[in-house]
């Protein structure tokens, strides 16, 4: 059966290589483009936000007929002071806010509650996004690249770092998930993602210039994808006519989990607080063991050979302590009462290492909420 036409201009099943997105404005154009898995990540659609227009000034002159909409505004405006269409506009439909200042003091209070056990992770994080969307003027996108074992933490802080950026969240049309084993997932269709990808970023960026980019499972992604975007990513000040700058790039990777564990290990056998390493006794050595670490996503990457990824932010292993934490926030976010002896059994039931010591959970707390469930 022939693709439709308009499915075909945005990009068909990259089983059909000669089908191939338009790289100039493809989020403007088009909800995305599929895989050969048949996922598509969530556009930030300028054609969406322009087929809206109609449609909430349809449903307002339904409401307030015979009035007209003009008049309508007028009256908005008279009643709450001088208010322009794109302030009402943006209380129906959410709107890309380029100079919104980020609530430190939120997020700072949000890390703290909610992630246990990372304190570089929390300190980092804060300080560069705080840093970054306090410049009015930044030299580059911001470039984060997570690393730890899963169950650390690492999808739980994108997830708050995209609601503190966009009050959607995951959700918003400015947050783009990119998960390496769903959309990118075949070796011989690396070039066609390569095109895809930059395509994709150039139109979503054109659209929202805060846009926000995570990718997932880098260490499943097939080396060589991630470098199409490097020319993003760089010290330019436009690309294609494309400012790049004030996005923000978040990399998710298990890699350099073995790394970060020896060294939490090391201070553990020493008799120091896991508080005190700090960011430089692993920061090196991540960035290097990432590069030249075959599964890694980034190996022999130019992003890390041109010192584009701004921070390598290691999360380190959790101790029974930091479970039994997890398993208290999930009781609470289920409005239950805090059991302490259902905590004490669903942290018992998770497997330690190393295995004569037995000091960190092989899973963090990836498994706590389907543990619960049990209780």
């Amino acid at each position: 059966m022939a693709v439709p036409r308009e499915r075909r201009a945005c990009g068909a099943e990259v089983t059909q290589p000669e089908v191939r997105p338009r790289l100039r404005g493809l989020g403007a154009r088009c909800r995305g483009w599929r895989t050969a898995s048949g996922a598509m990540p969530r556009a930030a659609g300028l054609g969406r936000a322009a087929a809206l227009g109609p449609l909430l000034a349809a449903h307002v002159v339904a409401a307030i007929e015979p009035i007209s909409v003009g008049i309508a505004l007028g009256a908005a405006s008279a009643l709450t002071g001088y208010l322009s269409y794109t302030d009402l506009y943006c209380r129906f439909a959410e709107c890309c806010r380029e100079e919104q200042r980020l609530n430190a003091s939120a997020l700072k209070l949000e890390l703290e509650e909610k992630l246990f056990g990372q304190h570089l992770a929390t300190e980092v994080i804060l300080k560069a996004l705080t840093g970054f969307k306090n410049n009015k003027n930044p030299k580059k996108p911001l470039t984060l690249s997570l690393h730890g074992w899963a169950g650390t933490g690492k999808n739980f802080v994108s997830q708050i770092v995209a609601e503190n950026l966009h009050s959607k969240g995951l959700k918003s049309n400015f947050v783009h998930l990119f998960v390496s084993t769903l959309h990118f997932p075949h070796e011989q269709h690396i070039k066609l993602y390569q095109d895809q990808l930059q395509g994709w970023i150039r139109g979503n960026v054109s659209a929202c210039a805060s846009s926000v980019f995570i990718f997932d499972e880098m260490d499943k992604l097939h080396p060589g994808v991630i470098d199409a975007i490097k020319p993003f990513l760089d010290y330019y000040e436009q690309v294609d006519g494309v400012s790049y700058r004030k996005a923000i790039f978040m990399f998710l990777s298990n890699a350099g989990g073995d790394l970060i564990t020896k060294t939490a290990l090391d201070f553990w056998r020493a008799g120091r607080k896991r508080e005190d390493i700090q960011l430089k006794d692993l920061e090196p050595v991540l960035s290097v063991g990432v590069f030249n670490n075959k599964h890694s996503g980034l190996w022999r990457s130019g992003l890390i050979d041109r010192n584009l990824i701004d921070y390598f932010i290691p999360f380190l292993p959790l101790e029974y302590k930091h479970v039994k934490m997890c398993v208290r926030a999930e009781m609470r976010a289920r409005g239950s009462a805090v059991d302490e002896d259902i905590v004490t059994r669903v942290a018992e039931e998770m497997t330690f290492f190393p295995k004569g010591e037995k000091i960190y959970s092989d899973k963090g707390c990836k498994t706590v909420q389907s543990r619960l469930d049990f209780h």
